[in-house]
């Protein structure tokens, strides 16, 4: 799960990023956060996807 302050941290080096460029140390770190993030809202995606259920299905005739 990624936390507010991975948000904010996130926001904060996509920022300075266009504002005036990022250390290399730096670069490695967002990549590594974007990724967690990613991997998060993908583990959340497939939960709720795996709980979807057809109610009734149509035209069952």
């Amino acid at each position: 799960m990624v936390t507010d302050e991975q948000v904010a941290r996130i926001n904060t080096l996509a920022r300075k990023s266009r504002e005036v460029g990022l250390s290399p140390e730096e670069v490695a770190e967002q990549k590594q956060l974007r990724r967690e993030y990613v991997d998060a809202v993908k583990t959340n995606l497939r939960s709720h996807l795996e709980h979807i259920t057809n109610p009734a299905p149509e035209n069952q005739g």
